[in-house]
């Protein structure tokens, strides 16, 4: 088969509202995750240097943040913004939202 479909909510979270579709996807290099919370949360500082992979962060629902090398830069729907792998970075939320995380080499 030339494709492959998944509901990312039939998908188990792995961290809370994380719902990570590569491998329901079977993604070869691209990587990608809705995250859907209900009101606060804040996720981890990390970047992706090791594996080279950039990331960009599209908020579809919702409002919040997201630092970039210590900028804070404020999310609304329909915003996007592309990090580069070595750029610590760190999302956070005050209501609920949901955000399409893709990240590729």
């Amino acid at each position: 088969m030339s494709y492959n479909q998944q509901h990312y909510s039939n998908v188990e979270e792995l961290a809370p509202g994380m719902h990570f579709l590569r491998d329901e996807l079977d993604c070869e290099n691209l990587g990608i995750t809705v995250l859907d919370v209900d009101g606060k949360w804040e996720g981890k500082q990390h970047d992706h240097a090791d594996e080279g992979q950039e990331e960009v962060y599209l908020l579809m629902e919702g409002s919040g943040s997201l630092t970039v090398d210590g900028e804070k830069i404020t999310l609304g729907p329909g915003k996007a913004v592309r990090v580069d792998p070595e750029a610590t970075r760190k999302l956070f939320f005050t209501e609920e939202s949901t955000m399409v995380i893709v990240g590729a080499p």
